[in-house]
Order: structure tokens, then sequence, then C-alpha cells
């Protein structure tokens, strides 16, 4: 977490941004039910959810061009436990978040632990532990160039790796394959109706890179202060990025699933844009009396996810008659006046509010989460 002293307004918006549209999205009916882009891409292409995590890892790495200047000053061995204690933690919550409720009756009627052979390992908060820490790693040790290198290296690799151990189908790609061996089926995802986890192994690595481009985007920033001339430049590095992404599409197609090195680019080209567009609004033109909303999300973002998780699957837990509590609230509250896919749009934008109304008063009690 960030000293309040230290935010940067644009970055803090883009986080709660990036926050809402992440609760909105996980409260998706279903997908006849939920707008398409409400929706993650059946497979190939790419939505507006589909971008939402990786501008998550990009406000990650831009909030750490703020912060590793004070983490790097610590010595050697306690920059790398401060280090490891903050991916641990990350990874450790989003592995609890899978085991949730942790309690549970069986089918011979026995109440108990649920076990923990069958609890998904990878995960939205791992990846992001696990990303936060590798990047930290290649900051900290790599110099000016070392993040540039890395992410070159990571994106090619996995372009080599993909294509040499597998192809670009779900029941055939190399993720698939690594996680299979890694983890087993048991504590993979199965969304996809196979065992298959969009937050493999494979994935980690390219993923990081998303992180990197914004700890990139955030130093360049600073560097060069936050003039129209450094907007413009980290608009026309978004441009190259997206246009690189559409002519790599050919060869490795854009895919989220995957994490292909060219959805990497795509959505590194896309927050490059919205960076550079918030700068702009924000710091150029200082036009800002309608940030409070996103700024209360940004101050909270880990605590404010896990809540709206939390409460997502106690909402699918509880029933109602035949119903879930999920699924009875938007059958009775808000499709028989708003329709299928608009009310579930309401549903889930009045859930996120919900949410914010926690961050706000949060908030105004100076009350900020940290890990």
């Amino acid at each position: 977490m960030i000293r309040l002293s230290e935010r940067d307004l644009a970055i803090d918006v883009m986080r709660g941004l990036t926050l809402a549209l992440m609760i909105v999205v996980n409260m998706s009916i279903n997908d006849k039910l939920s707008y398409a882009q409400l929706l993650h891409a059946p497979w190939h292409g790419l939505t507006l959810t589909d971008v939402v995590f990786p501008s998550f890892l990009f406000v990650v790495g831009a909030s750490m061009s703020i912060t590793m200047g004070r983490v790097s000053a610590a010595s050697g061995v306690d920059f790398h436990l401060r280090v490891l204690r903050r991916s641990a933690l990350i990874f450790l919550c989003g592995y609890l978040l899978y085991w949730f409720p942790f309690f549970a009756t069986d089918a011979t009627g026995h109440f108990g632990l649920l076990p923990l052979a069958n609890t998904r390992i990878p995960g939205v908060l791992q990846r992001i532990g696990v990303c936060y820490g590798l990047a930290a790693l290649v900051i900290h040790h790599g110099g000016r160039l070392g993040p540039w290198l890395f992410s070159a290296a990571a994106l090619l690799v996995t372009w080599v790796l993909m294509a040499g151990f597998g192809d670009y189908t779900l029941a055939g790609n190399a993720g698939l394959k690594l996680d299979l061996f890694a983890f087993g089926e048991a504590h993979l995802y199965r969304g996809e109706g196979v065992p298959f986890d969009p937050e493999g192994l494979l994935g980690t690595l390219p993923s990081t890179v998303n992180v990197l481009a914004g700890y990139l985007a955030g130093r360049w920033l600073r560097e060069r202060g936050k003039s129209a001339a450094a907007v413009g430049q980290l608009l026309l590095a978004g441009i190259v990025c997206v246009a690189l992404a559409l002519a790599w599409h050919g060869t490795m197609p854009i895919n989220k699933k995957l994490w292909t090195s060219s959805y990497v680019l795509c959505g590194v080209g896309l927050d490059l844009m919205v960076l550079a567009f918030l700068v702009m609004v924000l710091d150029v033109l200082r036009l800002r009396g309608w940030t409070h909303f996103f700024e209360v999300f940004g101050r909270n973002t880990l605590f404010i996810y896990l809540l709206s998780e939390v409460g997502n699957a106690v909402l699918g837990l509880l029933r109602v008659g035949k119903l879930n509590l999920f699924d009875w609230l938007f059958v009775a509250g808000f499709q028989p006046w708003a329709g299928d896919k608009p009310g579930s749009l309401l549903y889930a934008l009045l859930y996120m509010l919900a949410c914010w109304s926690v961050a706000w008063a949060m908030d105004r009690r100076g009350l900020y989460v940290k890990l």
C-alpha cells in the first residue's frame, strides 16, 4: 500500500476504475443474460472484460514506480524478505479465497473442513503476488535496462514455448500441460468444462511484463514530468504496442486465457493510452472535480476486492427456495422490470456501489489495509 503522501492521482484513479470494472464483470449472471463485453471472449479475441486483469497488473507496476525507491533502499536481506512477505501474503489471500467457506457438509452428512486436495492453487491474487515478486526482483537487480530485457525475453520465450510444446487450443496448449504436471487436475480451474487454469504457471511469465510496463510508464512520467509532450509519447507508445499485437495476432492469437505475448502487448498498449488520457486530464488540464469516486476505490483495493469476492461467494452459497441468493436477487429484484441484460448490468453496478460504500466508510475513517 502506498502512503497517502506518495500517491499519484492518475494512478489512483486508474486503479479505482480497474477495481470497479473488475467487480462489475465478476457479477455477470451467465452468457445469455450478460452483455458480451462483460464476459470474457470465448477463446481468441478481446472484450472489455479481458483487459481488466492486465490493467490491474499494469497499475501494480505503476505504483511500484513510486514505492520501489523506498523498498530498494532496504538492505539486501531486508529487501528480499519484504518482497517475499508481500508476495506470499497476496498469494495466501488468493488461495484462502478459493478454499472459502473452509467448512462444509459432505454427502454422508459429516461436517468438517473442505479438503485441500481439491482446492484451486493458481488464481488472480496468486498471479498478482508472484508477478509483483518477480517484477520487484527484476527492477531491484536489473538496473535501468533490466525491465526492458526481461520483458523482451519473456514475450519471446513464451511464444517459443507455446508454439513448440503445444498449440493454441484449450486441450492442446503448453500451459495446460505444465499445470497438469505441476498441480494435477484437482487443483485447476474448471470453468471451461475441463481442467484448465487461465492463471496457470506459464502465463505468469508474460503477465509479469504487464507489471513491468506499468513500472516503466510510471518511471517515465516521474523522470520526464507530466507534460503534454510526455503524454503524447506515452500515447504513441500505446498505439505502437497495439499495432504490434495486431500484427502478431496472425501467428500468435490474442488470447486472455492463454495470456499470449500478443495479448500482453495489446493490453499494455491500451493501458498506456488510458494512463496518458488520465494524466492529460488530471495533471495537464487539471480537471479534477470528478475523481473522488475512483480515488476511494484506489485506496483499499486489495481489501475491497476480497470483500467483493467473499460477498459473491456467500450469495452463491445461501439458498432461497430452489435458487441460490445470487440468482434469486436477480430474478426477483431486477429481471422483472429491467429485463435480462439491462437487469444483469444494473445488478452488477448496484453490487459494485455497495462495495464502494464500504471503501468510502473506510476512507472517511482513515482505515487503509496494507500488506
